[in-house]
């Protein structure tokens, strides 16, 4: 298929319609077939219970060209394992594993005039997502739901090259314990949004979230997990039963132990502890690892060793390895790439 005339090169982060999406709709009890279609329109009704309750989830993924012209997607069933979760914690029908995983591959597959080509620094996006559709006026779940793939062509998140963060520790809460900060739902995201607006009107790139029971542990961000890098090269991550599972994060923790021979902990981590780490990155699907430079609790601040002009070197490391391997460069665990035929 003859790629689309696209300055590659130049793109943005954003939405860019592409000629196919893949739809299959939950009625009665069981989901259809589903099929690839070009509408990219979605029609429901005004009482829908998306709209009332916010009954969604969705999932963010990447398909890539690697450098010997295959295209590949990265770790897809770990996505659908993930939103298998979220569906059921929101009383959602499950979009089955295998089912997921060919959906991705049909819809990149039949848009594969828009992924980027290797070496452009551009990706192609791919979001599958699934909502409530029939009228739902009492607070119940929906009968009847909808589950989408589409994709969208994107340049890197940060244009220019990637600069450490400046980011602040958050007076609001993202997740209460025992609440839904493990699934990636929309309600998750929306409560996200006055902070991180708040945030950037303040000046700061992001927020720090600590735990809402004690405030004294590390969580996340409103949209990525941490990564902490110890001044004898240790690599940890916060652990907590309120943190999204970061399929990047994971991953990057194995690349830490078996590609480059380093020491992993995956713990609890106390706010206390942050002044003593030696580097600091956010973790996901978007920038693979965004660098921290420094890190402000109510004006005081905490400058990371690593400081405010570049990655520090084991993060820099682990970025390398990591989007080596999703672009062919490296050989890649067995199961990781998703060879789209």
């Amino acid at each position: 298929m003859e790629k689309k005339d696209i300055d590659w090169g130049n793109l943005g982060f954003g939405y860019m319609k592409t000629d196919y999406r893949y739809v299959s709709n939950f009625k009665n009890g069981a989901w259809d077939e589903g099929a690839l279609i070009t509408d990219a329109t979605v029609s429901i009704s005004e009482c829908a219970c998306v709209l009332q309750y916010a009954q969604t989830v969705f999932e963010g993924m990447k398909a890539y060209t690697t450098e010997d012209g295959r295209i590949v997607t990265f770790r897809p069933d770990l996505n659908a394992e993930r939103m298998e979760n979220s569906a059921r914690r929101l009383q959602m029908p499950v979009f089955p594993k295998e089912r997921f995983v060919d959906a991705v591959v049909q819809t990149v597959k039949a848009n594969t005039n828009v992924v980027p080509p290797y070496g452009s620094g551009a990706t192609l996006y791919i979001r599958p997502y699934m909502f409530g559709t029939n009228p739902v006026i009492g607070v119940k779940p929906a009968d009847e739901y909808q589950f989408r793939v589409f994709t969208t062509p994107v340049g890197p998140y940060f244009k220019g090259g990637v600069k450490p963060l400046t980011i602040r520790v958050c007076d609001y809460d993202r997740a209460a314990p025992r609440g839904t900060g493990h699934i990636k739902a929309g309600l998750n995201y929306a409560m996200s949004l006055y902070a991180i607006v708040d945030a950037h009107n303040q000046g700061f790139d992001e927020n720090m979230y600590l735990d809402s029971a004690t405030r004294t542990k590390v969580e996340e961000t409103g949209g990525a997990n941490f990564l902490f890098v110890t001044k004898d090269g240790k690599v940890v991550t916060p652990k907590s039963s309120t943190i999204l599972p970061s399929i990047t994060r994971r991953s990057l923790l194995h690349v830490a132990k078996e590609y480059l021979g380093l020491e992993v902990e995956e713990r609890e981590v106390f706010f206390d502890e942050v002044k003593d780490f030696a580097e600091a990155g956010l973790c996901g699907t978007a920038a693979v690892i965004s660098p921290v430079g420094k890190i402000v609790d109510h004006g005081k601040e905490i400058c990371l060793p690593s400081g405010m002009t570049q990655m520090g070197p084991v993060t820099q490391k682990l970025y390398d390895t990591l989007t080596g391997i999703q672009m062919g460069r490296l050989e890649a665990p067995e199961g990781w790439l998703k060879v789209i035929e």
